[in-house]
């Protein structure tokens, strides 16, 4: 019988396990592990706290937009708002609160969890959540207790419909995977107003 078209938790044995690397934000480990005919590999992981994103989308069908200038890809990328799972127990939602709030100035009266995906599941543990933030409102910058750092003082902001940004995903002038995504169903969402869409505060598979 062919199993139900969801993914589910396994874990094939580890016999072993080093740990490679630790970094500020990553760490990197290699596992030998046993699949279920009992032959062994060694699978280098990627350990990633994991983030959020929000895709705001205002009354017009706008889409709010970050450029960002990111080091390893050598490119000025735009992107939605995002941040890591880097406060402990925090929850998701707030935490994307927070991130659009950081870095764009807007609040959003409205949350919907739009998609749950992982970046590169071969290689990283990064698991990301992206909400569908509705009913913006910007806040006043005496309102703000957040000082912008490094890259993220160098952010610019733009507004981009809908419907052209998902023109600019296909046209492969937009790069960012989590911007890709979410545009991507944030459009598939839209078809029926956004009513498919699980409640913000949905716990994780």
């Amino acid at each position: 019988m062919t199993p139900p078209i969801a993914d589910a938790a396994a874990a094939w044995p580890v016999l072993s396990s080093a740990e490679r690397y630790r970094g500020k934000i990553i760490n990197v480990r290699s596992d030998i592990i046993r699949s279920p005919d009992g032959n062994t590999a060694e699978r280098e992981v990627v350990e990633h706290p994991g983030a959020v994103a929000v895709l705001a989308l205002d009354e017009s069908r706008r889409v709010l937009m970050i450029r960002q200038y990111r080091h390893p890809t050598g490119r000025l990328l735009w992107e939605l708002p995002a941040g890591l799972r880097d406060v402990a127990g925090e929850p998701l939602l707030q935490t994307a609160r927070r991130e659009l709030l950081e870095e764009t100035g807007y609040r959003a009266a409205r949350w919907d969890l739009l998609v749950d995906y992982f970046s590169s599941p071969g290689i990283l543990t990064e698991r990301l959540r992206v909400f569908l933030a509705r009913g913006l409102e910007l806040v006043p910058a005496a309102e703000r207790d957040f000082v912008p750092e490094n890259e993220e003082a160098y952010l610019l902001l733009d507004w981009v419909p809908l419907e052209a940004a998902v023109s600019l995903v296909l046209a492969g002038e937009l790069h960012n995977g989590v911007a890709v995504t979410g545009i991507l169903a944030a459009h598939a969402a839209s078809a029926d107003g956004f009513g498919g869409l699980r409640a913000a505060d949905t716990p994780e598979k």
